[in-house]
């Protein structure tokens, strides 16, 4: 019949809505047949829970903004409404509220993996690219979020991490008249905030697709970081990895309600249960734990344009990162160098953390300096070096003689680099 397409389901209500809307077989085509190498580790569950949290994050956010109220004089009550008036209105934001930080720990581990395995590489460079697009529309709707509870945390917050705007000559104070939408962090902001926190999640949709539509094109990189040769290098991705999914999700969940039933405010910060009061200044302006490496790269130098500067640089670094790291191995798995330098790294950052956490005196000063050095030092110095003079071990002949151990020494001659190309 003109204008229908053919349907393989055997379910008569699926087969007439495919027929006329084929939804179902891209289903089918893309996450049912869908080729995957069969090396996955559970390093590769951390994209499914980031998606599973991204949907929780967005219907419990969709609930509470029906209850929130985004009014300096009302907002901080409307919060207390929710915790004890509105139906399980407690579970709901305690779901949201600790969702963040999962989130940004699922990303975080997720980030960390394509780094150790080399997933930014080409011909997988633009998937990265828009995976750090991802990372900052989060942060900004972290962060704004983070201000719509306005206790004395969240308005102190919002007046220090919009100021920094100001470090830039000429442009820097209208960007922050424009965020304050006036002279000082006020009704206008908060507005602001509310309307930005509810429709960013939504965009990130759209990028969160683009960054799957990309993954699909290119498809997934793997453990041992070499391409697909044979049909025997790969599985459907339904059953296999569904499943397996599935068991993350379940643990992930388990860990997720650990944190709202018995430890629901544990990361979060005592000053936020005290209404917000421009008169008065808390003791220690701290932001959120997933922003504190960020903040002690701000604090490690003391001119504060060069401080906002490096603390961007931090995050933007990572778009270039493809080119950067000049490698032909993906793997750190072959790179002995390599995989004890990015561990060194992980130090750095979770050192980073620490220091953000605690106050810019002392020992933290020197810690959160050398910490910062060796961040960037890491990217713009040893990863471009690195590639040039450490000599990679041998790569698998191939995915499947890896996983069944019936092959793993060196390729054919010509054969390695044939095997890093697209």
């Amino acid at each position: 019949m003109a204008g229908l397409t053919k349907s393989d389901f055997k379910n008569p209500v699926v087969n007439w809505i495919d027929t006329r809307l084929p939804v179902f077989t891209m289903l089918q085509k893309e996450y049912g047949v869908f080729p995957t190498p069969r090396n996955f580790n559970y390093l590769w569950n951390f994209g499914a829970l980031a998606m599973v949290n991204l949907v929780i994050m967005i219907a419990t956010g969709i609930f509470l903004a029906m209850n929130y109220q985004p009014n300096t004089l009302l907002a901080f009550d409307s919060v207390q409404r929710i915790m004890r008036d509105v139906n399980f209105g407690w579970l709901i934001r305690y779901v949201h509220q600790n969702g963040a930080s999962m989130f940004f720990i699922v990303t975080y581990i997720h980030i960390f993996r394509g780094m150790y395995y080399g997933s930014y590489k080409a011909p997988r460079e633009l998937l990265w690219m828009l995976g750090v697009v991802i990372l900052l529309i989060m942060m900004a709707t972290a962060f704004m979020g983070y201000v719509l509870p306005w206790g004395q945390m969240s308005y102190w917050g919002a007046t220090v991490i919009t100021n920094l705007f100001s470090a830039f000559p000429w442009i820097g104070p209208k960007i922050v008249t424009l965020l304050w939408g006036g002279f000082a962090v006020d009704q206008p902001t908060l507005n602001r905030f509310f309307s930005l926190h509810y429709l960013l999640p939504f965009v990130l949709v759209g990028v969160i697709f683009l960054h799957i539509a990309a993954l699909h094109i290119t498809g997934s990189n793997n453990p041992l970081g070499i391409d697909v040769k044979t049909p025997q290098d790969t599985l459907p991705f339904h059953p296999y990895y569904t499943i397996k999914d599935s068991v993350g999700i379940c643990v992930y969940l388990i860990v997720f309600a650990i944190f709202v039933f018995f430890f629901p405010n544990m990361l979060g910060d005592p000053n936020n249960f005290i209404p917000a009061n421009p008169l008065q200044t808390p003791a220690d302006i701290v932001p959120e734990w997933y922003f504190l490496p960020y903040y002690a790269i701000l604090r490690s130098v003391p001119n504060k344009l060069l401080g906002v500067c490096l603390m961007f640089a931090s995050i933007l670094v990572l778009l270039v990162l493809p080119w950067l790291d000049t490698s032909r191995v993906r793997s750190a798995r072959f790179r002995p160098i390599y995989r004890q330098l990015i561990w060194l790294w992980v130090l750095a950052v979770v050192t980073l953390g620490v220091c953000g956490a605690n106050k810019p005196e002392g020992i933290w000063v020197v810690l959160s300096r050398v910490a910062t050095l060796y961040y960037f030092l890491h990217f713009l110095v040893i990863l471009p070096l690195l590639g040039k003079i450490e000599r990679p071990l041998p790569l698998p002949e191939s995915i499947s003689r890896a996983v069944t151990g019936k092959g793993g020494g060196p390729l054919p001659t010509g054969a390695a680099a044939t095997m890093e190309k697209p």
